[in-house]
């Protein structure tokens, strides 16, 4: 930060007065005093100052125009050397000649040291500048005030304690005033001036010239001597490196969409995304450096002695600094737009980068299809539990239709009740013909007793036995019930068994879908891009490294001068 500049001040020497003593001194003219003065301020200013000097070189080195060349010549001009008096001056003396006829005629009252003294701390109580005792004593006299009036000396006693002088410094004690400086005897012509500007202009160049010297030098040491050593670095001692590049997406292995919202992201990238976010931080984590690191020794390759010592790892190095060299190394991107995952992993060599992503492309197929492993394995233990109640219900209802048969002796009632209608129908015909022929015998006049009686004792027979059997359908007195109950628990206990048996061939088949899905790969990776090695190396890249590190520098630079600036103005203001 470029600060203002500066003009040198100069200053005419000033004659001092001493302290007059308080006895009484002869007092000379104001003219010869005038006169004495403005000879000392001349000689003053004729000697040799600092500016003067630089005036000097200043022209020294230049050729003089026409106004400093008239200035310098010994030609008599018609002034006198000791200049001129104003009207003003004149007017001034012949007051001062006033002032010290009085002055005088108070020096023969003959006042003692301590009344002066008085009349001095009178005069400075009121406010009144003075140059001596004596004038003290006529300026309070002028103003109407009686420096000896005893109310006055009274307030003073008062004030400092009885008169003595409690001050801490010298203003309590009567002092002589310095006479104010006198007009400089020197008037600037334009030659003064012109040098004045050129001693300024060639100033203000020096300065910026300074300036622009420091600016340089601190862009040099802070700026350009660190990115010339980062190029050095990168095209001289870094150790190429080899980046393989594979595309791959997530692919889903269900065969039947979805339905409701779930079918409208079917088959796009939204579908896999959560997949596709979870094989990232895999590939990006700690457990994927280790497992590498253990399958194929990922430190031992970055640990050869080949490698540069910025980008080499130690050989005792701990796992969390080969978990940040794996993460500079390999760099994993997800498009969520198309649900391709994009991976580039750099190692030494061209072999050993196309292995690491064979490696890791692997890693991220296992753990893909490893997603929904629980979820299939779940699906199969429900199927197989699932079976095997139906299956137990089932043989359960058939050792109940078994039990009933053999309690009850009955193989199938339908059976049993269909054979006993037939029986019943094969009786009630007969007994119908029984009645047709006992019928015909009793319409003759003289009907055959005998045939009478065989054909009543048939037809008694028959209704007993249709009765009986009858009854055998329909009574529930018997031992195992009548055979319309045996029926009906037969029945039901066929229909349970029927039921559990169709429950168990729907288990079985949900066995056998669940043991299919649990054997079928879901989710698998189908690559886009596959792992070339490339024939190249790919970093270091140099020239936008060094442009890189430039620009980094530069901005703390920047940073770091504002900053100062910033903080030098707010102490300086």
């Amino acid at each position: 930060m470029t600060t203002k500049p500066r003009a040198k001040k100069f200053r005419i020497s000033r004659t001092s007065r001493a302290r007059q003593p308080e006895s009484v001194q002869s007092v000379q003219s104001e003219n010869d005093v005038f006169a004495q003065r403005i000879q000392a301020a001349a000689k003053d200013a004729n000697s040799t100052t600092p500016t003067a000097d630089v005036a000097q070189s200043a022209t020294s080195q230049r050729t003089p125009n026409p106004l400093e060349e008239l200035a310098q010549s010994a030609t008599e001009d018609g002034f006198p050397k000791e200049g001129f008096v104003s009207k003003s001056q004149l007017g001034h003396a012949q007051t001062n000649e006033d002032e010290l006829a009085v002055i005088e005629a108070i020096r023969k009252e003959g006042l003692t040291g301590r009344q002066l003294r008085m009349a001095r701390r009178v005069a400075q109580k009121h406010g009144i500048a003075v140059e001596s005792d004596f004038d003290a004593v006529h300026k309070l006299r002028q103003a109407g005030i009686d420096p000896f009036k005893r109310s006055n000396m009274l307030e003073l006693v008062g004030a400092d304690g009885g008169g003595r002088t409690t001050g801490k410094g010298a203003d309590n004690l009567p002092q002589t005033r310095t006479l104010p400086p006198l007009p400089a005897s020197h008037v600037y012509d334009e030659a003064d001036r012109a040098r004045s500007i050129r001693e300024i202009q060639l100033d203000i160049a020096r300065r910026r010239r300074r300036n622009l010297r420091l600016l340089f030098a601190r862009l040099a040491f802070f700026v350009f001597l660190p990115t010339i050593v980062a190029g050095v670095y990168y095209y001289k001692y870094a150790t190429p490196m080899y980046a393989t590049k594979t595309e791959f997406v997530i692919q889903k292995a269900d065969g039947a969409a979805g339905s409701g919202l779930g079918s409208l992201f079917a088959g796009s990238g939204l579908a896999t995304s959560q997949d596709s976010i979870t094989v990232q931080s895999y590939l990006t984590s700690r457990d994927a450096m280790l497992r590498l690191d253990g399958d194929i020794g990922y430190k031992s390759v970055f640990s050869d002695p080949n490698i540069d010592a910025i980008q080499r790892l130690d050989e005792d190095a701990t796992n969390e600094g080969a978990y940040k060299l794996y993460k500079k190394n390999v760099k994993i991107g997800f498009d969520p737009t198309e649900g391709i995952v994009k991976m580039e992993v750099v190692a030494p060599t061209p072999e050993q980068s196309a292995k690491f992503s064979e490696v890791l492309i692997s890693y991220a197929e296992e753990r893909v299809d490893n997603l929904t492993q629980r979820l299939r394995e779940d699906q199969m233990e429900g199927a197989i539990s699932s079976y095997e109640k139906a299956e137990r219900d089932m043989l359960d209802a058939q050792a109940e239709v078994l039990r009933l048969q053999e309690d009850m002796g009955v193989f199938d009632a339908n059976s049993d009740a269909s054979a006993l209608m037939t029986q019943i129908t094969g009786f009630e015909s007969q007994l119908q013909e029984k009645r047709l022929s006992l019928q015909q015998l009793l319409d003759n006049t003289r009907p055959n007793k005998a045939r009478v009686d065989g054909l009543r004792g048939d037809i008694g027979r028959l209704e007993t036995l249709i009765a009986e059997l009858r009854g055998r359908l329909t009574e529930t007195g018997g031992e195992n019930g009548s055979l319309a109950s045996i029926s009906g628990r037969l029945l039901i206990a066929q229909t349970n068994m029927q039921t559990r048996t169709a429950l168990m061939q729907q288990s079985l088949q949900q066995l056998e879908t669940a043991r299919i899905e649990a054997n079928k790969q879901t989710r698998y990776l189908e690559l886009g891009v596959r792992p070339v090695a490339p024939d190249e190396p790919t970093y270091p890249r140099s020239f936008e490294n060094t442009l890189l590190a430039f620009l980094i520098f530069a901005g703390l630079y920047l940073m770091a001068s504002i900053t100062a600036s910033i903080l030098r103005e707010q102490v300086s203001s």
